[in-house]
């Protein structure tokens, strides 16, 4: 029995030590597992990484009935609009492309989100007009970076290319990659190259470009200026036009991963079941030195952005002095508007404290500084690094290496015994006393990537880490470009790049002219609203009635002046055709007449039968006066600018129920008294 009792116990210590190895074999896996996804930032996964220091409340549902006239002042679609249908489609004769093309235009693209979107809507244009086959476009922001991905190459970093080879059967020939012989050529610069100027005409192409594709049957394009193809093209080419559209509005997706986390954030946005305004402040800092808006930031910034213009200076880039009346340059509403105006206008115009906006952009210039006053106006200021996760964005980046750390990781230990022996032992007295010893730089050493202003006057190189940065960008703001095109209402601080050119703001603003021409964008007169903020600079947080008036009526004035502004400027080729893609691509459900619309559109399309638009009536019918009854405190000027009206009680004016009805009338009716 004794022999039975060992020998069981015996075999219970040997299940005991097998079940202790299988622990310790999955102990050692889940740690190499989370071992393998901390170098992609797996420890620094959290549930809610906000860019800002404060933590956004979004309350469930918002306070305002949908079916009251003030939230549809607010948020209801534009009825001068509701006419405006997107129709690219071809509508002359328009054959389909030869099988047999007079060769092949091979495209390197250069730039950020907003020049490439432009380029590849041109090129395609440019490959029809040639009867050439257009290889998937080269985009140079991410094959020049080091240690991004190898799942995602160039084009396909950023948009999905079956989709668009696919939907451009009918238009264009397009391949992945040129043929064998001809990938060899390029490697020995053997192909004719072509630098091509920003927005040059048809007639460039056909009378300098296609010569050399007839003769070597491929010709080598470089576009580092956002755009190949002029904005307005001769009446001839109208179809080329809507051509355009179908690429840019129809042909580029974005790849599925991007797709997939943007279709999160705006579920995310969306929860609540409120509507949320989208705001793209457009200050990076080659437009505010381009445009001369220096001393609207202080300390470094102000220096930054003199450094750069004096960089464009020298290159010609820009004409005119580096020194620039800033403040007179405002008053001309030449600088964009800056983020605590943004929040004023749309409090003056009723939007209330806890009103969701989205803030976009892959930079800010300023930073949190320059947004803190907007977060004073609205709680719920968002970005998508609050409404996305670390490890979400890592998927979107792929699987990257892991780049080496160019700073010294310990101090250098400094020998001040030999440092007096070598001061002893120096040349003959007297003399100066020796310079300190140089001290190495270290990341917590600089305050941000301007470490470099106070010790020299050349901007340093982009490190390879930046240069990665740059390519983030682009998935950055493909994933704002989604939200702010969804948005119900979209406001930009400013429509202008560092090189004067449209920028992302302005192709968001085409996007929804098109895709929804009813939804709300406001582009505010940025002159105007200079002259109404200097009106009241003594006190800018005290509204007064009579101010807020002229605000509500700069702002309604803009939905529709946003349409008659961009077809007078695209005559001077200052304008991208993406931004302002109406009538050329657009129909209206019924004969405009002598409307407000005609007269700034010109000639539009009547839709065809299939489209069955609707009635094609406007609605325009009065409000009854049971929903004209309600007051809106918030929308009045009875409140001060910041903070949640509960707490702020302070009034600087009293406006009148009738006033207020008034008002909320003539918004709906789309006029003015």
């Amino acid at each position: 029995m004794k022999g039975e009792g060992k020998t069981g116990m015996k075999s219970k210590l040997k299940w005991v030590a097998l079940a202790g190895l299988l622990l310790s074999f999955l102990s050692i896996s889940i740690h190499f597992f989370l071992a393998m996804f901390t170098d992609h930032g797996f420890s620094d996964y959290q549930a809610s990484v906000t860019f800002f220091s404060w933590q956004p409340i979004i309350e469930s549902a918002s306070s305002i009935p949908k079916t009251s006239p003030l939230y549809r002042r607010l948020w209801g679609p534009v009825r001068h609009l509701e006419s405006l249908h997107p129709h690219a489609n071809p509508r002359g004769y328009y054959a389909d492309p030869y099988p047999d093309t007079r060769g092949f235009i091979f495209v390197r693209i250069q730039g950020g989100f907003h020049e490439i979107r432009n380029s590849i809507g041109d090129v395609v244009v440019v490959s029809r007009l040639l009867n050439a086959t257009l290889v998937v476009p080269e985009i140079q922001s991410t094959t020049s970076s080091k240690g991004i991905s190898s799942d995602f190459k160039s084009f396909s970093y950023l948009y999905n290319e079956e989709q668009f080879i696919s939907a451009l059967t009918k238009d264009v020939k397009v391949i992945r990659t040129l043929p064998k012989n001809l990938k060899g050529a390029r490697r020995e610069k053997k192909i004719p190259l072509f630098r091509v100027p920003y927005q040059a005409s048809p007639y460039f192409y056909l009378h300098h470009v296609l010569p050399v594709l007839n003769k070597h049957s491929v010709v080598e394009l470089v576009i580092n200026n956002g755009g190949c193809l002029q904005a307005i093209l001769p009446p001839q080419f109208e179809e080329y036009q809507r051509l355009r559209c179908r690429v840019a509005f129809h042909a580029l997706r974005f790849r599925k991963e991007v797709e997939e986390l943007a279709a999160k954030i705006l579920q995310r946005l969306r929860s609540p079941g409120r509507p949320y305004i989208a705001y793209d402040p457009g200050m990076t800092r080659e437009a505010l030195a381009y445009y001369g808006c220096a001393e609207l930031f202080q300390d470094v910034h102000n220096e930054l952005i003199q450094h750069k213009r004096s960089w464009m200076i020298k290159r010609k880039l820009i004409k005119g002095k580096l020194s620039v009346d800033s403040a007179a340059r405002r008053l001309n509403g030449s600088c964009p508007l800056m983020p605590e105006e943004v929040g004023i206008l749309l409090r003056a115009y009723g939007y209330s404290w806890d009103t969701i906006i989205y803030v976009s952009g892959g930079e800010v210039f300023g930073g949190q500084r320059a947004l803190t006053p907007l977060h004073g106006m609205f709680e719920n200021v968002v970005d998508r690094t609050f409404l996305s996760t670390s490890w979400e964005m890592n998927k979107l980046y792929g699987r990257e290496t892991n780049l080496i750390d160019e700073y010294p990781k310990k101090l250098t230990v400094i020998n001040f015994e030999s440092k007096r022996e070598e001061w002893k032992l120096a040349g003959p007295r007297p003399r100066p006393l020796p310079p300190p010893p140089a001290r190495p730089k270290y990341p917590y050493n600089i305050e941000g990537w301007w470490g470099w202003v106070a010790e020299s006057d050349n901007e340093p190189e982009s490190t390879v880490m930046e240069l990665r940065m740059n390519a983030h960008k682009l998935l950055w703001e493909a994933i704002d470009y989604i939200v702010c095109v969804e948005a119900d209402v979209f406001i930009p601080g400013f429509d202008r790049d560092g090189k004067g050119h449209p920028n992302f703001a302005s192709l968001v603003m085409g996007h929804r002219l098109y895709q929804s021409a009813t939804s709300r964008t406001y582009l505010p007169n940025r002159k105007e609203v200079a002259k109404l903020l200097e009106q009241t600079r003594s006190h800018l947080y005290q509204a007064n009635v009579t101010w807020v008036k002229s605000v509500r009526r700069l702002m309604r004035k803009s939905l529709l002046d946003r349409l008659s502004g961009p077809s007078a400027k695209s005559k001077s080729k200052s304008l991208s055709f993406l931004s302002h893609p109406v009538p050329e691509c657009s129909c209206s459900s019924y004969d405009l007449q002598e409307s407000q619309l005609k007269a700034a559109l010109g000639a539009v399309h009547l839709c065809p039968s299939w489209m069955n638009t609707g009635s094609g009536t406007a609605l325009k019918e009065k409000e009854s006066e049971d929903d004209l009854d309600e007051y809106d405190s918030l929308s009045s000027s009875s409140r001060l600018f910041f903070g949640n009206p509960e707490g702020s009680h302070e009034i600087a004016g009293e406006v009148t129920k009738e006033e207020t009805q008034l008002e909320d009338q003539e918004e709906l009716e789309g006029g003015e008294r």
